[in-house]
């Protein structure tokens, strides 16, 4: 199981009462509620294996480059001054407990992976496409429907309508509700735009329209080239606005498509029995941040899938 471990904390945040503190004050939410998602999803789908996989750069200037409007718009004002390191704009409340988050996480044994230069979304593409055992994805980005793949036993856990109404998506399901396949999903993508990300995609194309196109020409590079081959049957008003945004098409898939070959440091993620150290350190955390009945959750669902190493 690759947990988007950005996306659930900040879920967690807005989805646990702010109003949550440790004793020293700071606010808790965050960490509480990624606990519980953990509980969750450990007890529901019972994985051998947990990664959280960590954004070491959110806004990887590589990508930057090729589309500046990337997350512009999540940059902190504070950070315009400093172009090459951009702060992302992170609510004051949830800041501080992203240290407390690594640490917890550590304490429980899931390994936190990442990689300079690249987002979270780089770190899963990598461990799902070159896993040896069937992968669950954990995610509220739709970017990564991308990683799909029956064949190599790849699915993603969409977490977009909330940990009560969660979407398990594989080939036929992610078909079923796009109309393309997994492979063609990067360049829907790219074609739809993403306002959350800063993607402006193509003007006037819409996501029937660029399902159309993917089922007519199969691919970007394919609906490009019937695009400036005036005899193809591609209709006069598509044509026109995909050749005007010939640039932004010719960059957009490397922004969309996730890295799948990162060189990672070795872990280990398999879920094993706490040692009397850990169970201890785990009790620490548990009272100096008020962990209480969520840490007990996790604990629980974790050690009920424990092996002895």
């Amino acid at each position: 199981m690759l947990l988007d471990t950005a996306a659930l904390y900040f879920r967690a945040f807005h989805g646990v009462p702010d109003s949550v503190h440790a004793p020293n004050g700071m606010s808790v939410n965050a960490v509480r509620g990624l606990l519980d998602i953990i509980a969750r999803l450990a007890s529901e789908f019972q994985p051998r294996e947990i990664v959280a996989c960590w954004d070491d750069d959110w806004r990887p200037k590589w990508r930057v480059d090729l589309i500046p409007t990337y997350k512009t718009h999540r940059v902190a004002e504070t950070s315009s001054a400093d172009a090459l390191h951009p702060i992302e704009e992170v609510p004051a409340l949830l800041t501080p407990q992203v240290a407390v988050i690594r640490e917890v996480l550590g304490a429980l044994g899931v390994p936190v992976i990442g990689a300079p230069n690249h987002e979270a979304d780089d770190v899963i593409g990598t461990l799902a496409s070159n896993s040896s055992i069937p992968v669950d994805v954990v995610t509220g980005d739709r970017d990564l429907f991308q990683l799909v793949d029956d064949s190599n036993d790849v699915r993603v856990i969409y977490t977009g309508r909330g940990m009560s109404h969660l979407e398990i998506l594989t080939d036929a399901a992610l078909e079923a509700k796009y109309g393309v396949t997994p492979v063609q999903y990067a360049d829907f993508a790219a074609m739809r735009g993403d306002a959350s990300d800063g993607l402006p995609g193509v003007a006037g194309v819409g996501e029937k329209t660029a399902v159309l196109l993917l089922a007519a020409y199969g691919n970007l590079d394919g609906i490009v080239a019937a695009a400036m081959d005036p005899a193809s049957g591609m209709s006069a008003p598509v044509r026109v606005k995909i050749r005007a945004a010939a640039d932004y098409l010719a960059v957009a898939p490397a922004v969309v498509k996730v890295v799948r070959e990162l060189k990672l440091p070795e872990f280990d993620a398999r879920i094993r029995a706490s040692t009397r150290e850990q169970a201890a350190e785990l009790d620490r955390l548990s009272a100096d941040w008020a962990l209480g009945s969520s840490m007990k959750r996790a604990r629980d669902a974790l050690g009920t899938l424990s092996v002895e190493l």
